[in-house]
């Protein structure tokens, strides 16, 4: 474990990054959904399942 996960473990916050990588993942899909897999309180996964519209 790094020394930010175990400060961001204690302030119970989200690191920049991950936000960042959240954004893009928001930002990426037009339908579908974006779920964070989280233990002891750290963000360790974002999944991003995309759906696609036909017409």
């Amino acid at each position: 474990m790094k020394m930010g996960e175990k400060t961001a473990r204690k302030n119970n916050q989200i690191s920049e990054q991950y936000i960042k990588e959240i954004l893009q993942s928001l930002k990426s899909i037009n339908y579908g959904s974006i779920t964070l897999v989280i233990q002891d309180g750290i963000v360790i996964q974002v999944e991003t399942k995309e759906k696609i519209r036909l017409k």
